[in-house]
């Protein structure tokens, strides 16, 4: 057993070429566990009347080395009465020799809140950067040896890929703060913070009117030539009239739309339940639009139960662009057209913001730029009429 007097400038002296843990010579069941990669954890053992247990305290360097010693001391004292060794649910799935691994607790994520709050998109997303990205870093690694530096590594071996990196070290810290409130991390250590974050450039693509006509004419072709499907085109020009996102249109079903009224009822966008005006162009799209007998769905799949599916509207897409020569635009840049298209005509950020169905109008702002492009093109116009008058 290691034994030395426990303070701040031994244990940060503490180095260990394996776990191993130190206890101190003046409180009986206080010690500190030293790991290889430099993390220091102090910890509280006694023994109650149901055996022996090992308690996390907390990290160095969130607490110093004399409030974990009375931590400790409170804990001993709990443990040897036979309560709970700390009245918080802090040890509620503490293994016996320290905590559970990151691995462990991006499993309690996942199952208790990815699967259970978040849209299938989000999911894939969050599935995706713990596989790919946080477990191959941190996973063996237990919670609380987790650094501030551990996680700056990680951001910045994800430079090159700023939104990655991003939202690596988002889903990390609301781990960490989930965590907590599940017991498997002990307050204070959630590694993510002050980290900045990585400007994240915005990939913005508007069609113009000649690519927009240009667009329908393909759409019109392709349906004739049968290489694209009616459903998969009725489905994008959809997305150029409404300003929807691909999968709000892809979800649509008949109980949603109300023709008379030219509205879409959305029980389950993005942002929330919402309604998308209908214009004239896009009712007389949906009265045309045939309906598959027993299939819901506006944009129906091979199967009458089952909606279109995202997959083969982005091979229509790849298809269509590729015949417009718009390899450069994505199917979600119909959405920003949309959006460029009202500023365009005048209309006011607020009101595009309603139309797309944004909370906060922040997010609308990404358009704000065009705003002025309108308004300069606007001055030009208004001065070069007045100045063949004057000039």
């Amino acid at each position: 057993m290691q034994q030395r007097t426990i303070s701040n400038r031994s244990v940060a002296a503490m180095t260990v070429e394996r776990d191993t843990v130190f206890w101190d010579r003046t409180v009986t069941g206080f010690g500190v566990r030293v790991y290889p990669t430099g993390g220091k954890v102090y910890i509280a053992q006694a023994r109650g009347p149901e055996g022996p247990k090992r308690v996390t305290v907390g990290r160095h360097g969130v607490l110093n080395a004399d409030e974990a010693r009375q931590r400790a001391a409170l804990i001993v004292t709990r443990i040897k009465a036979g309560e709970d060794p700390v009245p918080l649910p802090l040890a509620a799935r503490a293994r016996a020799n320290g905590s559970p691994s990151v691995a462990d607790l991006a499993a309690r994520y996942l199952e208790d809140h990815v699967e259970v709050r978040l849209k299938p998109a989000t999911r894939a997303k969050q599935r995706s950067v713990l596989r790919h990205h946080i477990l191959p870093a941190l996973g063996k690694m237990p919670v609380e040896t987790v650094e501030r530096r551990h996680a700056v590594e990680l951001h910045r071996g994800l430079s090159d890929r700023p939104v990655t990196a991003n939202r690596a070290v988002k889903t990390l810290a609301h781990m960490y703060r989930l965590g907590e409130g599940w017991g498997l991390v002990p307050p204070g250590c959630n590694p993510c913070r002050s980290i900045e974050k990585y400007p994240e450039r915005g990939r913005e693509r508007f069609l113009t009117d000649a690519e927009f006509a240009r667009l329908g004419q393909v759409l019109d072709k392709a349906v004739e030539a049968g290489t694209v499907p009616p459903v998969a085109a009725a489905a994008i020009r959809l997305l150029m009239l409404t300003g929807c996102r691909k999968g709000e249109v892809l979800a649509l079903r008949w109980a949603d739309v109300d023709l008379g009224a030219g509205e879409l009822r959305l029980p389950d966008a993005k942002s929330g339940p919402r309604a998308v005006q209908l214009p004239p162009p896009a009712v007389r799209l949906l009265e045309d639009l045939p309906r598959r007998a027993g299939s819901p769905f506006v944009f129906p799949g091979r199967a009458a139960d089952r909606r279109y599916s995202a997959g083969g509207l982005d091979h229509a897409w790849y298809a269509v662009r590729e015949a417009a020569k718009l390899e450069d635009v994505r199917i979600h840049d119909l959405r920003h057209s949309f959006a460029s298209r009202a500023l365009a005509l005048g209309e006011t950020l607020p009101v595009i913001g309603k139309l797309l169905g944004h909370n906060d109008i922040e997010t609308t702002a990404r358009y704000a730029h065009l705003a002025q492009d309108s308004i300069h093109e606007a001055a030009e116009r208004i001065a070069a009429s007045i100045g063949a008058e004057i000039l």
